[in-house]
């Protein structure tokens, strides 16, 4: 079973509007209300591959009780440690033929007590857990290595762990070793504090700090992805596609990985699953979703060549 983290979780909300007014009243017919947070996008696109899957984090109050009425309603199973303060919100207004102005909520600020309960409750839920992905933003709060200490209990219970996140979070795990990071070209370069391109991207994933990384997944979006397994360079490609919304297709990508590994794929399959389930994302409207008939057709289009 594969155990998703988001510890801070959100309901995400969509506005759509054909133009927004500023400083007047704009009202709108269509809203959209979703379980949203990164780790949740991975949860739900494992839960549609029909793998079996545990959605954790940390949610409060009556917006972390919809969240997890939302999950209910997608059959989708989930163990959340609760706390005494409100799940935040965000909002994005789509306006103005294809504009996107957008309100994120910081969200509550979690005490060091809350860190160590959920540390607690993650130790237990790691007793029926062969894989976990963790995903997004740490909550106020907590210490930019709680990551770290999330991916050291997983390896001492012997489990895999894939790590997306970025900035000081993702700075700090990596000293844990996780299994798997997956950065886009902007969030590698700020890892490394250099220009990349990819004539030179086989020379960055093979700096030290990388070195205990078994899987470095780098993101090129239309183009596929660069990866380095093991001592093992490779390009992934995919073909020309329709794209509906690119939103949600980075988590998409980390579930389809999660989902290859957790099966025992070998290193171009894992890819092929990763390209597979980001694409099928860009081709729906909602975030985090795929239409899992679609997997056959797709995953052969995918190449992947030994660089």
């Amino acid at each position: 079973m594969i155990l998703t983290i988001t510890m801070n979780p959100s309901i995400d909300i969509s506005y759509p509007l054909d133009h927004l007014q500023i400083d007047d009243v704009n009202r709108v017919s269509k809203v959209s209300k979703v379980a949203g947070g990164k780790g949740l996008n991975v949860s739900k696109v494992i839960n549609l591959l029909n793998h079996e899957v545990l959605a954790t984090g940390i949610t409060g109050g009556y917006f972390g009780q919809y969240i997890e009425d939302q999950l209910k309603k997608l059959e989708l199973p989930y163990k959340f440690w609760h706390i005494n303060q409100e799940t935040r919100s965000c909002i994005a207004i789509l306006h103005d033929g294809g504009k996107q102005t957008e309100i994120l909520e910081a969200g509550p600020t979690l005490t060091e007590a809350d860190g160590d309960q959920f540390l607690d409750h993650f130790k237990q839920l790691l007793k029926t857990s062969s894989l976990v992905t963790i995903s997004g933003s740490l909550p106020a709060g907590l210490s930019a290595d709680y990551y770290a200490k999330l991916i050291e209990l997983t390896h001492q219970a012997g489990k895999k762990v894939l790590l997306d996140s970025s900035g000081k979070s993702l700075e700090a795990g990596l000293a844990a070793g996780p299994d798997l990071i997956k950065p886009n070209e902007t969030e590698l370069q700020q890892l490394l504090g250099q220009k990349i391109d990819l004539d030179v991207l086989k020379a960055a994933l093979s700096r030290p700090e990388l070195a205990n990384i078994e899987w470095v997944v780098v993101s090129l979006g239309a183009r596929g992805a660069f990866a380095k397994h093991g001592q093992d360079f490779y390009e992934a490609r995919i073909p020309k596609i329709k794209v509906v919304s690119p939103v949600g297709s980075g988590d998409s990508t980390l579930a389809g990985m999660a989902v290859a590994i957790d099966r025992g794929e070998k290193a171009e399959d894992v890819l092929r699953w990763g390209m597979t389930t980001g694409m099928l994302n860009t081709m729906q409207a909602k975030t985090g979703w795929i239409d899992p008939s679609q997997f056959d057709e797709y995953y052969k289009q995918v190449t992947v060549t030994k660089y």
